[in-house]
């Protein structure tokens, strides 16, 4: 396994891990323009696993800036192929985004995870990343 950044001609790969990974249905197209927004901009970074070329997981982290905490990074998402969970891949993952997080000096690392996500929750408290509240997520949306 080789865990390296993504490029834009990941993004085939990257909307099928967020289908069938995460249950996320967002349009090819729609899934490329933002990847090409991420890797252009500042302050954040994905880190893909690759196996013979294939994607098989990626992180996806960025800066999380507020007035009442430390400089942190925010985990934005974290995706593994379900055929190769339970292999290291998410650890190997979540290990280079914090390598990235110490280096570029953030104070740590926040992620939000749905509640119905409880296998998720016992990999990142094995990863040493405590509960520290439940919340509701509420949206608006402008645009369809």
């Amino acid at each position: 396994m080789i865990i390296r950044e993504v490029t834009i001609d990941d993004y085939k790969d990257i909307r099928n891990l967020n289908k069938n990974a995460l249950g996320y249905d967002f349009p090819l197209e729609k899934t490329k323009t933002q990847l090409e927004k991420i890797l252009t901009g500042k302050g954040a970074k994905i880190f893909g696993a690759f196996v013979d070329d294939k994607l098989i997981g990626y992180v996806h982290i960025a800066d999380y800036e507020c007035s009442f905490n430390d400089s942190l990074k925010n985990i934005m998402g974290i995706a593994v192929d379900p055929s190769y969970r339970k292999q290291g891949i998410g650890r190997a993952l979540l290990t280079k985004a914090e390598t990235w997080a110490r280096d570029t000096g953030a104070a740590g690392i926040r992620l939000v995870s749905s509640v119905g996500r409880m296998e998720a929750h016992k990999f990142y408290e094995a990863m040493g990343y405590t509960s520290k509240k439940e919340q509701k997520n509420f949206r608006k949306i402008f645009r369809s």
